[in-house]
């Protein structure tokens, strides 16, 4: 069932600065049986191009740009193995030249671009660094090396696991210090048990802006399916610890992957947008409330969290958890700290 909503405040310029272009139709037959509930997301938007983009982003919300995020998309083998994740950045600067040539609107899609190196290089990721930098030019932010890993196989699946304490590793700080040498922002993927070691990772680094992906994903599926309140008060003492790092930024959103349960079941366009923003509403609050409106931005996750509902009622979602703040509160939530922390003040011009 598709619910189709009218949308709340259109005339509220956006900033979206999570989201993925990729094409996954070759990669997910290689995947593990049985396949993870994650990929029923996924096997619907399998191919989620520049095209699908603009119609996601124009379809009511006033989208003025978008941030894209490394999801390991039209590597480049030819390059080798440390190098081939360059093959991303020099696809998506392509799909931001289409963009800023006006032809598709006044939006402005991956102004911002967040790649991927593998940190656990060492100081030699700095090479990998520097040729995302030449890829991507002044659009390139930063890069994303995702943590997410449980000791339950089921919670992630084999496709999605990363190994365990990545974050505390010493080869993959000691990459994790060229970061800072350039100028560039750092995206955290973890799970709600391990923030910990963003804590950790954000207190050692304290001059390196990170940002916390997805309110730290709070967990409501395989062995933790049911448990969303038991684990809240945990969840919510280590939000504010890590608010407590004046270097940590967080992203409000990523609630309907399918890890998180909000909904328990998916793909769906049939929950509205007031159900799904009650769902996340201790969450988006908790985080708001810990950071303040300045470090703190909304984002789509899309597709992704396509789990949830579409693009334009996901938005809708959002819009309703920001009902009771103000204009400047808002102004930062929606697009002020986006633009901010990925360098893309020239976005706000748009508005």
């Amino acid at each position: 069932m598709t619910t189709e909503e009218t949308i709340l405040e259109p005339d509220l310029p956006i900033i979206d600065p999570h989201h993925h272009l990729w094409d996954l139709r070759p990669v997910i037959p290689a995947f593990p049986e049985p396949l993870h509930p994650f990929l029923e997301t996924v096997a619907g938007a399998a191919h989620y191009t520049f095209d699908q983009l603009q119609a996601d982003t124009q379809s009511g919300h006033r989208i003025i740009g978008t941030v894209f995020m490394e999801c390991g998309a039209f590597y480049d083998p030819s390059r080798g193995e440390d190098m081939k994740v360059v093959g991303e950045v020099e696809f998506v600067r392509g799909v931001a030249a289409q963009g800023s040539s006006g032809l598709y609107g006044p939006y402005r899609p991956c102004a911002g671009i967040v790649g991927h190196a593998d940190l656990r290089l060492g100081a030699s990721a700095g090479a990998v660094l520097d040729a995302l930098a030449e890829a991507g030019g002044p659009r390139f932010k930063g890069i994303r090396h995702a943590g997410a890993w449980d000791a339950d196989p089921d919670v992630l699946g084999p496709a999605f696991h990363h190994p365990e304490g990545l974050y505390r590793d010493a080869a993959f700080r000691e990459g994790f210090a060229e970061l800072g040498k350039r100028g560039l922002s750092f995206d955290a993927w973890v799970l709600e048990p391990q923030l910990g070691d963003v804590i950790d990772l954000a207190k050692a680094f304290p001059n390196q802006p990170i940002v916390l992906d997805h309110c730290g994903t709070p967990l409501g599926s395989a062995c933790y399916a049911g448990k969303l309140d038991e684990h809240f008060e945990r969840w919510r003492g280590s939000i504010r610890e890590l608010a407590g790092c004046e270097n940590v930024v967080v992203k409000l959103g990523g609630l309907a992957m399918s890890f998180c349960g909000m909904p328990a079941d998916g793909p769906t366009d049939g929950v509205p947008s007031q159900a799904l923003a009650e769902m996340w509403r201790p969450y988006i609050e908790t985080c708001i409330e810990a950071f303040g409106p300045d470090r703190s931005m909304f984002e789509s996750n899309y597709p992704v969290d396509r789990w949830g509902g579409s693009y334009a009622t996901l938005w809708n979602a959002f819009k309703h958890l920001a009902s009771g703040a103000s204009e400047e509160e808002k102004h930062a939530l929606f697009a002020g700290t986006a633009a901010r922390t990925y360098g893309i003040e020239h976005l706000l011009e748009l508005t």
